[in-house]
C-alpha cells in the first residue's frame, strides 16, 4: 500500500506534498505537487503515473500550466486520450499485436487500428499501464512510483518489475527516470505521453510552436501507423525539423506519409511518426526542443533514448473537455515521446527492445524549462 504521507515534505530545494485525489479497488489515487525554489510547480499521479500538469513562468514572470489535460481524478480515471500517463509495457503500436520470441510468437491484446480497433496493440492494450494503480513514495525531490506488470498481463511474458522517478531540481529540469527488470524475456518501450502546449492554459493552438528534433531520418508507416521498417531521409520534407521551423510550416503540404497521421484535417493529416536521432550511443544528450515566440518559453529534451515520437495532436476535435471547462480544440497539444522505434520486435534492423532475465532496463528523459 502507498506511503502515508502527510503534509508536506521539504526535499532539498523542493518540496513535495501529497493529498489523496481519489480511489480506485480500495487503493488511493494521490495527487503529488512538486514545488522548486524558481516557482515551478509539476503534480502528478500514482494512477497510471500521470503527470497532471506542470506550471512554469512565462518571459514576463506569469505561471501557467503547459500540460493538456483534466481537472479531476474522474477524468483521469476515464482518461481515453492518454492525457499524460506512462504508457507501455510497448510504448507505441505492434503490428497486429504479435511478436516472437525464441521461435514462440506471442498475441497480445489488441486495441488500435481499423473501424473496430482490433487490429494492432497502442500503448501497452486495453488496460496498459495507465489504467493500473502503481504504489508510491516521497524520495529527495520528487515521488517513486513503482508497477508489478504480472506474467500474462494484456499477453506479455515474464512479471515486470517497473519503477519510474519523477523528480524535478532547482533548475527547472524535469526528469524522469525509468528501471525496470523481468524473469521471463519481454518486449519493454516505456515512455511519458504529456501533452505540452506551451503558450499557457492553451491560450492557442501549438501550430505556431517552434521545434527542432536532432534526426536526419524517420521510420514511414502504412496506413495504420506500423513501420515499414526502412529508415526515410527527412531532407525536402515535412518532416525536416533539423532546423528549427514553426509547426504549422509545412502541417499542410500535400505529403504521402504527413496525409497517414490521420485526425480532423482530412486532407493532409498531421503528424505521428518517429523520428530517429542522428546521434544516438545510450548517452544522455540534447535532441529536441520546443520554444512558444509568444509567451517565451522553451523547453529541452534530453534523453538516452534513440527516437521520438512527435504527435501534432491531430485528433483533437473540441469534443473532450479540459482543464477550466475548455474544450480541447485541433491542435491545441502535442507530444514528445521520446522511445524506441514502434514495431522495433518485428523489425530485425531496428533497435533491440526485448529484456531478459538478468538485465536491466534503464533510461532518462529530462524537459528542462526556460525562457527567452
Amino acid at each position: 500500500m502507498n506511503d502515508k504521507l502527510t503534509g508536506s515534505k521539504a526535499t532539498s530545494s523542493t518540496t513535495v506534498s501529497q493529498d489523496v485525489w481519489g480511489q480506485a479497488d480500495g487503493e488511493n489515487a494521490y495527487l503529488y505537487t512538486l514545488t522548486n525554489e524558481q516557482g515551478m510547480q509539476v503534480k502528478l499521479s500514482n494512477w497510471g503515473a500521470y503527470v497532471q500538469s506542470i506550471k512554469v513562468p512565462n518571459r514576463n514572470n506569469l505561471v501557467e500550466d503547459v500540460v493538456v489535460g483534466y481537472d479531476s481524478w474522474d477524468e483521469y480515471y476515464k482518461d481515453c486520450c492518454y492525457a499524460g500517463p506512462i504508457v507501455g509495457r510497448f510504448g507505441n503500436r505492434l503490428n497486429k499485436g504479435q511478436f516472437t520470441i525464441d521461435s514462440k510468437t506471442y498475441q497480445v491484446t489488441r486495441n488500435d487500428g481499423g473501424a473496430n480497433k482490433n487490429i494492432n496493440q497502442l500503448h501497452g492494450g486495453l488496460k496498459g499501464l495507465h489504467k493500473r494503480m502503481w504504489q508510491s513514495k516521497v524520495i529527495t525531490g520528487g515521488v517513486e512510483l513503482s508497477y508489478l506488470s504480472v506474467d500474462g498481463e494484456e499477453g506479455y511474458p515474464g512479471n515486470l518489475h517497473i519503477k519510474v522517478r519523477y523528480t524535478l531540481d532547482s533548475q527547472n529540469n524535469f526528469k524522469v527516470s525509468y528501471t525496470a527488470t523481468t524473469d521471463k524475456k519481454t518486449p519493454v518501450n516505456l515512455t511519458s505521453h504529456i501533452y505540452f502546449n506551451l503558450t499557457g492554459n492553451m491560450a492557442d493552438d501549438i501550430e505556431n510552436h517552434v521545434l527542432q528534433i536532432s534526426a536526419d531520418t524517420f521510420t514511414p508507416v502504412d496506413d495504420l501507423l506500423i513501420p515499414t521498417g526502412k529508415l526515410q531521409p527527412v531532407i525536402g520534407t515535412p518532416f525536416d525539423f533539423t532546423t528549427a521551423k514553426k509547426i504549422g510550416q509545412h502541417i499542410r503540404t500535400q505529403d504521402a506519409q504527413l496525409k497517414k497521421g490521420g485526425g480532423v484535417d482530412t486532407e493532409f493529416g498531421g503528424y505521428d511518426h518517429n523520428w530517429v536521432f542522428s546521434d544516438h550511443d545510450g548517452l544522455m544528450k540534447k535532441q529536441a526542443s520546443l520554444y512558444d515566440p509568444s509567451s517565451g518559453r522553451y523547453m529541452e529534451i534530453f534523453t538516452q533514448e534513440p527516437a521520438l515520437q512527435f504527435y501534432s495532436g491531430n485528433f483533437m476535435d473540441g469534443t473532450v473537455k479540459g482543464k477550466n471547462a475548455q474544450l480541447i480544440q485541433h491542435r491545441y497539444g502535442l507530444a514528445l515521446e521520446t522511445q524506441h522505434y514502434p514495431d522495433s520486435p518485428n523489425h530485425a534492423n531496428f533497435p533491440n527492445t526485448i529484456l531478459a532475465p538478468g538485465e536491466t532496463y534503464q533510461t532518462e528523459t529530462i524537459y528542462k524549462f526556460s525562457v527567452k
